[in-house]
């Protein structure tokens, strides 16, 4: 796991690692992640995703899972 201390948008020491689920859109399709693990700045609001985190959201996005049945 990605371990990070201070945002990269606004600088704020007070981003946090959560878990939660996760909503995304795609062509006005949403889809989520459930318990997904990332850091996020309270300040500003800012998502930082490591690796793992990329890949539980490209095996849930719509766009890629149409891409992998064809």
């Amino acid at each position: 796991m990605l371990t990070i201390s201070q945002c990269p948008t606004c600088g704020s020491n007070k981003i946090k690692k959560v878990r939660r689920k996760w909503t995304g859109k795609f062509h006005g399709q949403t889809y989520s992640v459930p318990r997904l693990e990332f850091h996020e700045c309270p300040a500003c609001g800012e998502k930082v995703y490591d690796r793992e985190a990329m890949r539980k959201i490209e095996a849930h996005s719509p766009a890629l899972v149409k891409a992998r049945a064809s």
